[in-house]
């Protein structure tokens, strides 16, 4: 015969195992909490902004000339984390770490139909975050004349270093309340399980339950009294 569970089994079990629910979720909450304030690195991030825009000798504005650079955009997105590029800033800073682990920590991102892009660099120093970020980008507009024989690129904004920086991450919070949801269902998860492996039997309903027989009646406790 299948076992059905209805509305009130489930609060039923969630009433006599909330201890255990609550248990799992501090504990969850506790671990994120420690690992996300006191063992996580924080990373500091800084951003330049960049215009791609070819220099004009006529007032006219060409609108084929600004296509080109908006889609000359995704080339140079490749070019600035090229060892081309990198290389020569790793040298200019002294920089202890490989191309590829610098350009682990750049990110590029463009506006659809804008000749404006963002460099972002990610560092566990604030300082050296925005170190990186204005030495990238000037590096590029110097070098990208040689490579692609134009001159098209522009700085609109430096980094620059914030009174009081703050980390981009971790997010304790954010961690603490997902480690909290994932602590809930753990709880409520392991509350159902050994609810389903308890087959002991407590009350009358266990019996007509777990037995499938009629209960034809109950002896109370009689407590002794001298």
């Amino acid at each position: 015969m299948e076992e059905t569970i209805s509305i009130t089994d489930i609060f039923k079990t969630l009433k006599k195992r909330w201890k255990l629910i609550m248990l799992l979720t501090l504990i969850a909450a506790l671990i994120s909490g420690t690992i996300s304030y006191f063992l996580l690195t924080p990373v500091y991030q800084s951003s330049t902004l960049i215009l791609v825009n070819q220099k004009q000798t006529e007032n006219q504005l060409d609108s084929t000339q600004i296509q080109s650079n908006i889609d000359m955009i995704n080339t140079y997105s490749v070019i600035i984390k090229s060892p081309a590029i990198l290389e020569k800033v790793i040298d200019d800073l002294e920089l202890d770490q490989s191309v590829e682990q610098l350009s682990g920590k750049i990110t590029i991102n463009s506006q659809e139909n804008s000749q404006v892009f963002s460099l972002t660099v990610q560092d566990s120093n604030p300082a050296k975050a925005v170190e990186i970020a204005n030495t990238v980008s000037s590096i590029f507009q110097k070098e990208i004349k040689d490579i692609m024989k134009v001159d098209n690129v522009s700085i609109l904004a430096k980094a620059e270093i914030k009174e009081n920086p703050a980390p981009v991450k971790p997010n304790p919070l954010l961690n603490i309340a997902i480690a909290v949801v994932v602590g809930l269902m753990a709880g409520i998860g392991l509350a159902f399980l050994l609810e389903y492996l308890d087959n002991t039997i407590k009350d009358e309903d266990d019996i007509e339950r777990l037995l499938d027989l009629p209960l034809l009646g109950s002896i109370q406790k009689i407590s002794q009294h001298k």
